[in-house]
């Protein structure tokens, strides 16, 4: 973190988040914005992927402006990898113009050792997001650390022209259906033969 990065008393009079804050990622005339991009290799919808944009800002502000490191969410992280992809933008304009840094995203090294650092360090940036921002993370961006480092790491890309995506919900609506025509079945066939 640069010096001149530290934190003052409220997060929107600080020049890192006034610039966070006019910054578009990537080429303005694309084709394929950022933002569509996001929504799209995720599954997620225009408006979600708006919202992750905005906390994926949150969280480079944090980093910049923090002592500690921290964690982003699983979605939050999503954003920054894609970022990473717009090179010359990240590098060349997003980290010495926007950030006035350079953020470098360090993934874990594995082991019970790493995962007790980045339990401890999510929930740090959780708190910390609590103080700066004087609200809640949300939710369904910044969910709790268990999921975030117990469940969110064993999501597996999956394209649908290589299986059917159905919805827990909706799979078991449907095995619920088929239990009951089989046992409407069975019943009428005991009845009338």
């Amino acid at each position: 973190m640069s010096e001149a990065n530290r934190l003052p008393p409220t997060f929107p009079d600080h020049p890192v988040w006034a610039s966070l804050s006019r910054y578009t990622i990537g080429p303005e005339d694309a084709a394929l914005p950022f933002a569509a991009r996001l929504a799209r290799e995720n599954g997620w919808s225009a408006a979600y992927s708006s919202r992750v944009i905005e906390e994926y800002k949150r969280f480079c502000f944090l980093a910049v402006t923090g002592d500690s490191e921290v964690t982003p969410s699983d979605a939050v992280d999503q954003a920054w990898h894609l970022h990473l992809t717009y090179s010359r933008d990240y590098w060349e304009r997003f980290c010495p113009e926007i950030l006035n840094c350079q953020l470098h995203h360090g993934p874990t090294t594995g082991g019970g050792t790493e995962r007790h650092r980045y339990f401890e360090q999510y929930a740090g940036t959780l708190k910390r997001y609590e103080e700066v921002f004087g609200a809640l993370a949300p939710p369904d961006i910044w969910p709790g650390a268990a999921r975030r480092l117990t469940d969110d790491p064993r999501a597996r890309r999956v394209h649908p022209r290589d299986a059917f995506i159905i919805p827990k919900t909706t799979a078991r609506l449907l095995l619920l259906l088929a239990g009951a025509a089989i046992g409407i079945g069975a019943i009428a066939h005991v009845l009338f033969w």
